[in-house]
Order: structure tokens, then C-alpha cells, then sequence
């Protein structure tokens, strides 16, 4: 049977007043046949089901990875926000120097120690 033969049957059997089994019974007569090697179900099965683990698996890890830097970057935002309001409430501003916690009296002993006078 010639493939424009088989895309007729295929047109002529969505529509609606061709049953399916007179398109099967056509096709069988042309010599196409609808056999399958044994176990072959069973196969289709196991590739489906192992497919959606591997995808569930996935699903996890990003799941619990999301979970974890959640976590992370919130416990990262609270330190550093202790961290500035610790500054601002020791040195009164959020200067270079106060975040590097150089005071005034350093900043001449920084340049001596660099220059050597």
C-alpha cells in the first residue's frame, strides 16, 4: 500500500460517518498489519514510569536546592543588616572608613607606616 493510500485512510477515518473498525478492516486487507514483538507493553510502560522518577527526582532536588538558598540568603541579608546598624551605631556614619573600621587617629599612623615619615 502506498503511502498516500494510508494518509487517505487516516483523513477519511476523523471523519465522523466512517466507523474505525471499517478503516482497520481496510487497512488489514491492504496488507498493513498492527502486530507487536511480545513484552512490548510492558516496555512502554517501564520507559514511562522510569522517565517520571528521573523527572520527580529532579523536581526534588531543585525543590530542596531553592529551600536551601532561601535559607542561605536570608540568614546572609540578616547578618549583613547586623552588621551595618552595628557600624552606624559605633562609628555615627557609613563612611569608607567606618566600614573598614579605620577611625580618624589611624588614618595618620596607615600613612606613616606607607610613606615611612
Amino acid at each position: 500500500m502506498k503511502t498516500e493510500e494510508v494518509k487517505k485512510l487516516m483523513i477519511r477515518s476523523l471523519e465522523s460517518d466512517v466507523s474505525p473498525q471499517e478503516i482497520a478492516d481496510q487497512l488489514e486487507s491492504a496488507g498493513v498489519s498492527y502486530d507487536f514483538s511480545d513484552g512490548f507493553g510492558d516496555k512502554v510502560i517501564r520507559k514511562i514510569f522510569s522517565a517520571s522518577l528521573s523527572v520527580n527526582r529532579e523536581v526534588e532536588f531543585v525543590r530542596s536546592m531553592n529551600y536551601v538558598f532561601n535559607r542561605i540568603a536570608l540568614t546572609g541579608i540578616a547578618a549583613i543588616v547586623i552588621l551595618m546598624i552595628s557600624i552606624f551605631v559605633m562609628e555615627g556614619s557609613f563612611s569608607l572608613n567606618s566600614i573598614l573600621g579605620l577611625g580618624n587617629s589611624y588614618d595618620e599612623s596607615i600613612i606613616c607606616m606607607l610613606t615611612g615619615k
